[in-house]
């Protein structure tokens, strides 16, 4: 039995690792609780972990797996990313096709100092099916740099990307900078500039023209190699 804010904030992780591919940092838990501070979500956190619905990662920044859900939410165990990627490798049973898709994966983005901008497809990588949505067409880059550690993306991640040129106050996108500089960042709006947050107090937010910056596309996924 969870109690309510045990279940909001499982939700509320649940709810962003869905729409993000990435969970919340502490700092947004808080938030998104109305806690004082950071220590309420260290127990909350503790707690679902005893209880068996949630699993940290040592060793990496904000890296909470969600293990299971109440019934409520669905109930059963959750796949997380990297089985889910060992499931696309699997042999598969019964006839049936695993729900994964290949999608190009277009070489390295920069989650540090901007790189040159990414042009071919390096090769192919299957993912989940659900971190496809719709029709859009969907890729996938390799991380170089530790910027946006913070955000649950770490250095030889495996980010989805789905191509779109708009983005969302707070979405982390690819952004093309000045036309030759591609990174990956979260986009704040200040007036009629634009602010690509990184995720890792070492680095510097920078903050462009609206008309230096062109989104790419949105994270909606990430796979983990250990």
């Amino acid at each position: 039995m969870l109690t309510r804010k045990q279940l909001d904030l499982l939700t509320f992780i649940h709810k962003r690792i869905q729409r993000d591919g990435v969970p919340p940092s502490f700092d947004e838990m808080k938030e998104a609780l109305d806690l004082r501070s950071k220590s309420g979500i260290h127990r909350l956190i503790t707690a679902l972990e005893e209880r068996g619905f949630v699993r940290r990662l040592a060793h990496r920044a904000r890296a909470i797996e969600i293990v299971r859900l109440p019934d409520g939410m669905g109930g059963g165990n959750v796949t997380s990313l990297q089985a889910a990627r060992e499931a696309a490798q699997a042999p598969e049973a019964d006839g049936e096709r695993p729900d994964v898709v290949e999608v190009p994966v277009m070489g390295r983005i920069a989650a540090g100092t901007p790189i040159a901008a990414i042009e071919q497809v390096s090769h192919r990588t299957a993912v989940p099916g659900s971190m496809i949505s719709g029709s859009a067409r969907h890729f996938a880059l390799e991380v170089r740099g530790d910027s946006m550690i913070e955000a649950g993306i770490n250095n030889g991640d495996i980010v989805v990307i789905r191509e779109q040129d708009r983005a969302e106050n707070g979405d982390i996108v690819v952004a093309l900078v000045e036309g030759q500089e591609a990174t990956l960042k979260r986009l704040r709006r200040k007036g009629a500039a634009i602010a690509l947050e990184a995720a890792n107090p070492a680095f510097e937010t920078r903050v462009y023209r609206a008309d230096q910056v062109q989104v790419q596309g949105k994270l909606v996924g990430l796979i983990r190699s250990y």
